[in-house]
């Protein structure tokens, strides 16, 4: 069986932007992408998903408004209590969008470089090798007023993202997607995904996975 980890914020949390509550276990896409990759087996399945969703997680930067949401320190940890895995597909980047922390394209994209590189540092994959990484690139951010006081207008700066991810997802030697080209961010609060996003980004991740770590 091959194990998938799906690190992320809100959006691999789960957050409902109708409601502000959290999507049940078929709407999210770290379980859409289980039941999709286990289609063809599903009494003797071929991948095992976790999900490792943390609403308000940045990449590597120390929020002080909202507390410990240090991507990258509070990676090791993580890797280490679901080890061995095969792939780490990792969707973070929006959290740093928002306006307290400053930020440039550029500067979000190395953050999540930095996350990619411990990944293969960690030697948490099978036999203490390293782990494959997905490094997905997250959806532009949408003009709506709900989240405006925290990310002021990043919308013109999340369509800067997916370029500066390419970049460093092949200097780290990670697999890329940009989901900017397979789903968008819900007109209802311009950052979380609606539940059909949830399931195409499912299905696109799949077949990376796929490709990635074929199942015997």
């Amino acid at each position: 069986m091959k194990t998938i980890l799906c690190y992320g914020d809100s959006n691999t949390w789960g957050y409902n932007p109708q409601t502000g509550e959290r999507y049940d276990h078929k709407t999210r896409w770290p379980m859409a992408l289980k039941k999709i990759l286990n289609r063809d087996s599903p009494e003797d399945p071929r991948y095992w998903v976790d999900e490792e969703g943390l609403c308000g997680r940045t990449s590597c930067r120390e929020d002080p408004v909202e507390g410990d949401m240090n991507g990258l320190r509070q990676l090791i940890p993580i890797l280490e209590s679901h080890r061995p895995l095969d792939i780490v597909a990792v969707m973070l980047g929006t959290n740093d969008l928002k306006i307290r922390y400053s930020p440039c394209a550029y500067d979000i994209a190395r953050g999540v470089g930095r996350l990619v590189t411990a990944i293969k540092d960690s030697r948490t994959g099978p036999g203490d090798t390293a782990p494959q990484v997905l490094m997905i690139c997250p959806p532009p951010t949408v003009d709506a007023p709900a989240f405006k006081n925290m990310f002021g207008d990043s919308v013109e700066l999340s369509k800067k993202l997916p370029g500066f991810y390419r970049q460093f997802a092949e200097e780290c030697g990670a697999e890329f997607l940009d989901a900017g080209k397979i789903i968008q961010s819900s007109k209802a609060d311009g950052i979380h995904f609606d539940p059909e996003e949830h399931y195409k980004l499912a299905a696109a991740v799949a077949d990376m996975v796929k490709k990635m770590a074929p199942a015997i």
